[in-house]
């Protein structure tokens, strides 16, 4: 097995071996793009930058260390046809630690991991008694270990909300966003609308807050809303996608004129199994996402919410980093709003 290194980060990347070691050392030249990439396939290679200093120099630096924990299987983070939005955060936390000299280190745990005895924290639980040491955490993770987690770092939730009051969240205000798109359908006249999502390994909160705005949005519409018409978010009901996007096609025949969905992933899902049926988008039924991820084919551009990614993740490593000298202090959760981007995935009803 090739020896892990910066050199052969550098050789995968195209770049210069001074380069990568310039994004480990927070060099001012270094653009934050390029940081985020070198971060990422580090953690993929399982490479940890540590940088040596006698006791004295950090001590008297108090150095502030982030490491990132990210609830994903490598070959999911990585696929090629979506724009990753967990590169998109840590663009936006490479420029924050940049600017405020803080080493960053990034860790993949797969989200079947459920105990934090597993050895996949071997290394996080090593750096339980160094102080300014602060996570990130990306993506949902069991209640057990984020339970087990706060009890030894200060945390900040990016893109996800955590039931647990010590824990600060940084995400986008899914309120806005599901109401600016029901916005979108209800003014090109459509009045049946459901809601689709699917069931995860690890509990999508997030799916969850996006159908509670959908259910408040078209209650304050004065739309009816029918359980039938709701697919997913039970999911005993629906134990498959395909089952899922089956019984979506149907309550379509059977009257639904458009789809919300709670994340564009599951969108373009919806949109390729309506499509091996016949179905035109959007000029049999209309479909909506969130999240603001272009696919990179030729399909027409997606009608959803284009989340600040970018904004989430330096807004959540300042919290981070206040958090971390003042480790006590009261939780916040922060709520950046999203935009619509219009796409091509919305039409007028058939009439």
């Amino acid at each position: 097995m090739p020896k892990v290194n910066q050199k052969a980060i550098a050789d995968q990347l195209g770049i210069s071996r001074a380069t990568v070691s310039r994004c480990f050392t927070n060099h001012a030249g270094i653009n934050a793009t390029t940081r985020a990439k070198v971060f990422q396939l580090a953690a993929e290679m399982g490479y940890t930058h540590l940088e040596p200093r006698s006791p004295a120099v950090k001590k008297a630096r108090k150095k502030v260390s982030f490491n990132i924990l990210i609830c994903s299987d490598t070959e999911e983070y990585f696929r090629d046809d979506y724009k990753s939005p967990g590169e998109q955060i840590l663009v936006g936390v490479s420029e924050f630690a940049q600017a405020h000299q803080i080493d960053v280190n990034i860790d993949f745990i797969s989200p079947s991991v459920t105990s934090f005895d597993d050895p996949a924290f071997t290394k996080i639980k090593s750096l339980k008694s160094r102080k300014n040491r602060g996570l990130l955490l990306i993506y949902p993770f069991a209640d057990s270990i984020i339970k087990e987690l706060s009890y030894h770092f200060p945390l900040v939730s990016l893109v996800d909300q955590l039931e647990h009051q010590s824990i600060d969240c940084a995400d986008v205000d899914h309120s806005s966003g599901i109401s600016m798109v029901i916005d979108r359908l209800t003014s090109k006249g459509h009045r049946r609308i459901g809601f689709y999502t699917r069931e995860y390994t690890i509990a999508a909160s997030w799916s969850f807050r996006r159908y509670s705005a959908f259910v408040e949005k078209m209650a304050r519409t004065k739309l009816k809303v029918s359980n039938r018409d709701i697919i997913g978010v039970f999911p005993r009901k629906f134990n498959s996608v395909v089952s899922g996007i089956d019984e979506a096609i149907k309550r379509t025949k059977e009257g639904v004129t458009a789809w919300v969905c709670a994340a564009d992933h599951q969108a373009y899902d919806l949109i390729d199994g309506f499509e091996r049926q016949g179905l035109q988008i959007p000029n049999d039924v209309s479909i909506t996402g969130f999240d603001g991820i272009q696919k990179s084919d030729n399909r027409p551009a997606l009608t959803t919410i284009d989340i600040p990614f970018r904004a989430i993740g330096m807004t959540g490593a300042d919290r981070l980093a206040s958090r971390i000298r003042k480790r006590f202090g009261g939780s916040q959760s922060i709520y950046i709003s999203g935009t619509l981007i219009e796409g091509e995935t919305v039409a007028r009803p058939k009439s």
